[in-house]
């Protein structure tokens, strides 16, 4: 079995690591009903509605 011959240092392992990883903006989306900016695939918190089906009632 392989077995390094150093320790490696916790700043090249977390260099390495972080090298992977891509942050994404979210993904903001038109509500159909009332037309305010909202994530995708959640419900709309200003009219409550989500695949036009009223989900939450809104006041």
């Amino acid at each position: 079995m392989a077995v390094p011959k150093r320790k490696i240092s916790k700043a090249r392992r977390d260099k390495r690591r972080a090298s992977n990883v891509k942050m994404t903006a979210p993904n903001v989306i038109e509500c159909p009903q009332c037309h305010e900016p909202v994530l995708s695939h959640r419900v709309c918190k200003s009219c409550g509605y989500y695949k036009q089906k009223e989900v939450l009632k809104v006041d």
